[in-house]
């Protein structure tokens, strides 16, 4: 009877003391990560690849998520405000749910899936195979090599594609309106234009730069903690998607009840 009662406080103190190593963990390479932003030499000339590989090479999935949700509101902003609520009121509800929240959400979650999971692939490869304990024998930070370029660029293009996204899902509302909804270009952009405020477009900048953030930032720690060969680096991938697409949840209404007052 005591061994049976023993077991789940076992378990409750492994989950806890696991759970607090991960946080030891993630702190340490936090700190690693911006003491090497100081080594310029080592990071700087990775940083355009990294762009282009996380910014660029994401425009297109970005474009088609941005593009149907874009018809998807204007559809049913349609079916909602029938014969209730002036038409021109379908420009508002494109516009505002484009910018402020689907934009900039499921981007993230798009690429968390795809820039996160190659980030903890390829760098949790590096780390079964030995590459990285190479780095550190011939003198070069695994931080600055791996870590800086990479969430430097995440910080960096993260922003351009949701804007962009933004962009289309707009223009795909717009152009869905006036041609499966047979409303006038001039009736839709004053919907636009009713609530439109600059600040919007700076909310979907800052949401998307802490999403950037989150996703390179996570798959590089899930890449360094791999182990256990090629099953490893498959939980590492797994892992990095399942967790970065959870912190993208919470920093959306994090975001939502601080700036949106």
């Amino acid at each position: 009877m005591r061994v049976s009662l023993l077991r789940p406080v076992e378990a409750v103190g492994g989950a806890v003391l696991s759970s607090v190593a991960t946080v030891g963990r993630a702190g340490y390479l936090a700190v690693g990560a911006v003491r090497a932003l100081r080594k310029g030499s080592i990071w700087g000339p990775h940083l355009l690849a990294q762009m282009a590989k996380i910014g660029v090479d994401s425009v297109p999935i970005a474009i088609f998520i941005a593009l149907f949700t874009g018809v998807v509101l204007a559809l049913q902003a349609s079916y909602t405000f029938t014969g209730a609520v002036p038409l021109y009121f379908v420009g508002t509800l494109v516009g505002k749910t484009m910018v402020l929240e689907l934009g900039p959400v499921l981007t993230g979650l798009a690429l968390s899936g795809r820039v996160g999971a190659n980030i903890a692939a390829e760098i949790g490869t590096m780390r079964v195979t030995e590459q990285v304990d190479a780095l550190e024998t011939l003198a070069y930070d695994p931080n600055a090599y791996l870590v800086v370029p990479r969430v430097l660029a995440g910080a960096l293009m993260f922003p351009i594609v949701v804007l962009l996204a933004d962009a289309v899902g707009v223009l795909a509302g717009w152009l869905t309106s006036m041609y499966l909804l047979d409303m006038s270009s001039q009736t839709f952009l004053k919907g636009l234009r009713l609530f439109f405020q600059p600040w919007d477009v700076w909310f979907s900048v800052i949401k998307s730069v802490s999403f950037g953030l989150t996703v390179t930032s996570v798959g590089c720690f899930f890449g360094f903690s791999t182990s256990g060969g090629a099953e490893g680096v498959g939980k590492s991938t797994t892992r990095s998607v399942v967790v970065s697409s959870m912190i993208i949840l919470v920093l959306d209404a994090f975001w939502a009840a601080t700036l949106l007052k």
